[in-house]
């Protein structure tokens, strides 16, 4: 299996991207997955390296990546050392980070197989939403899966409460990174530019209008985000597949760090599920 690790993708005037290709070597034209992270998220969380295999065993070769702006650097992609760059990410970012992926998988890169056929997206929970976007205004994916994803943007600003008031106020607001206990900030720049972009931001527009195959896959006990959303999801788009995984939490059973060399099992059965679907 080739394993081309820690790769940077530059771009002028743009905060460079981190990213990891796993494939195996073969003469056909490859079905190519994106994977992105969610919130507080990195593509070194956890089982994602696992997950990566998993894909690539499959005859898959699959990308995962850093968003430019989430608080990871290349140095230490790990432990949000860039507070400054977190504090200035939002929709609009992350959008243009899966764009520049795309353009450089079509532009051809020695870090990836010679030839792909298809392309599909995966996204976990923030970065459900950050996918379902990006399939339903992108002709170039051929279809599209999310894990645990969030349904709405806007419900998650809570914009009718005395803490939304005083973060426009002050023009910044915190949230805790329960994992390395750092506050992370969050500049009121990331409401306005959701608020320029509302209709593109929305999830369920976009969902209305996919034109392509989807998969939403769910934890039955998912504390973050609630089974309830995937079902929105769903009703969105009625010849979408939906997967409700009994028992399994917002991360499929697994963690960070994570020890085991096997991926738990609600993870593996979502894995399973989405590999079946894209094949």
């Amino acid at each position: 299996m080739i394993k081309n690790k820690n790769r940077i993708l530059s771009s002028e005037k743009k905060k460079p991207i981190l990213y990891d290709v796993y494939y195996n070597e073969t003469e056909k034209p490859q079905p190519m997955v994106i994977f992105c992270h969610g919130y507080k998220g990195f593509k070194d969380w956890g089982a994602w390296h696992l997950v990566a295999e998993a894909f690539a065993e499959a005859g898959f070769c699959i990308v995962k990546f850093n968003f430019s702006h989430n608080g990871g650097t290349m140095e230490n992609p790990i432990d949000f050392p860039d507070l400054e760059a977190f504090a200035e990410n939002n929709f609009s970012l992350e959008l243009e980070d899966l764009d520049r992926i795309l353009n450089e998988i079509e532009a051809g890169n020695e870090n990836l197989p010679r030839k792909i056929s298809t392309i599909s997206l995966i996204g976990h929970s923030r970065g459900g939403g950050i996918v379902l976007i990006k399939a339903e205004e992108n002709t170039r994916i051929h279809k599209v899966t999310t894990w645990a994803s969030v349904s709405d943007f806007k419900a998650r600003f809570q914009e009718n409460t005395a803490e939304f008031e005083t973060w426009k106020e002050t023009g910044v607001t915190h949230v805790e990174n329960s994992r390395t206990k750092q506050m992370l900030p969050h500049n009121f720049q990331f409401y306005k530019d959701f608020k320029e972009n509302e209709e593109r931001f929305s999830i369920k527009r976009a969902v209305k209008n996919l034109k392509i195959p989807q998969l939403i896959v769910h934890g039955s006990e998912d504390p973050t985000v609630s089974e309830k959303e995937a079902k929105a999801i769903h009703s969105w788009n009625p010849k979408s597949g939906l997967v409700i995984i009994d028992g399994a939490d917002h991360v499929f059973g697994a963690s960070h760090p994570f020890e085991g060399s096997n991926l738990p099992n609600h993870l593996k059965k979502a894995v399973e599920k989405t590999i079946e679907f894209l094949k």
